[in-house]
């Protein structure tokens, strides 16, 4: 009469343990997943600085504010030694205008973005601007750094 639940459970009671109806679970441990999410996350953010496009340049600073770009668009980048790059790809000046013409056709943006580095002579960068205009394309435009404050 004075017997509790918890005493009759030890005893073999109702509520003891109860055979399992179901087979084996196959469920995923979250604690190696987790470990590989981490490493494969710490890996892209140590790797995606090094994925830089472009030619690597050092662009003069300036307070303008950043542009925004929905589709790639036509670059055009200057290196220290003067060296022109379309697109990432050695160019001649010469040649400059057939390529650009036929960049265009292929329907991309008709603006087109000039990254001069910082130690290249201005008259340089004036003179492939003026190369650019004399194709035709009137959309031309200077990328710089921001200000550093």
């Amino acid at each position: 009469m004075g017997m509790s639940a918890a005493a009759g459970a030890k005893a073999g009671g109702r509520r003891g343990r109860r055979p399992r109806r179901h087979g084996a679970i196959a469920e995923i441990n979250m604690t190696p997943f987790i470990d590989v999410m981490l490493v494969l996350l710490i890996i892209f953010m140590v790797a995606a600085p090094l994925i830089a496009t472009g030619v690597p340049i050092d662009l003069p600073q300036t307070g303008a504010k950043p542009i925004n770009v929905d589709q790639k668009p036509i670059t055009i980048a200057i290196d220290d030694k003067g060296q022109i790059f379309l697109q990432d790809q050695p160019t001649l000046e010469p040649d400059l205008v057939q390529k650009l013409q036929s960049i265009a056709k292929q329907g991309v943006e008709d603006r087109i973005y000039v990254r001069g580095h910082k130690q290249v002579d201005y008259g340089r960068v004036a003179s492939v601007m003026a190369t650019i205009t004399s194709a035709g394309f009137r959309r031309v435009a200077l990328v710089t750094e921001p200000n550093s404050r």
